[in-house]
């Protein structure tokens, strides 16, 4: 896909765009060392992976703090940073990766793309609570353990963000089991059959 395309399929401006392309080279780097994406996923990072963090962070409204957990190769965290670097410069965000190499790879994007994030080396039940506005996570965990992370890091009224596949209905109706709340579910453009929850009022059943 050309330059072109891309930017017209994003929807950025092309400074956004660069920032980006940075990170797609720093990804492209660090990849064989320490497996951010699966090779055969890497031949369509900018539709599988970017464009995709992209759309996770056009379902939120402005925010002031940012969680994202289970950052891994920095999607959506390091992507909607990007975006939000000129859309909302004054929002915080917060990567919890408990791996060491990981973490190293999202402060090093964080540099190559100019962008300011704060990343946690933990496991997400090991940090003090975050009262965070926004908590999101991709291909992390099953929606009734993301709940769990949420009643411990989700401010009251926040709005958690989860990419789902096509099992998303199962997985809601398991959650329900456990956990009341209220969502929503956008479908996605990358993939038909998935779609991005967008789930409040959190409480224990």
């Amino acid at each position: 896909m050309s330059e072109i395309d891309l930017l017209t399929q994003l929807n950025v401006s092309r400074e956004t765009f660069e920032r980006l392309k940075a990170f797609e080279q720093v990804l492209r780097k660090w990849n064989p060392k320490i497996n951010l994406v699966s090779r055969n996923s890497l031949d369509h990072l900018w539709v599988r992976h970017i464009q995709d963090s992209v759309q996770v962070f056009r379902c939120v409204e402005r925010t002031a703090h940012w969680m994202d957990i289970g950052s891994g190769g920095g999607f959506p965290g390091i992507v909607a940073a990007i975006l939000a670097h000129e859309k909302n410069p004054e929002t915080n965000f917060t990567l919890v990766e408990s791996d060491q190499r990981k973490s190293a790879f999202l402060r090093n994007a964080a540099r190559e793309c100019g962008i300011k994030i704060s990343v946690i080396s933990k496991r997400i039940e090991q940090i003090e609570p975050q009262n965070a506005d926004v908590l999101s996570a991709r291909a992390l965990a099953d929606l009734s353990d993301l709940l769990e992370f949420c009643d411990q890091h989700l401010a009251e009224g926040g709005v958690a963000v989860f990419p789902k596949g096509e099992t998303w209905k199962k997985e809601v109706d398991n959650a329900k089991l456990q956990w009341q709340f209220d969502y929503e579910s956008v479908t996605s453009k990358t993939e038909p059959k998935a779609v991005i929850l967008k789930i409040r009022g959190i409480a224990r059943v």
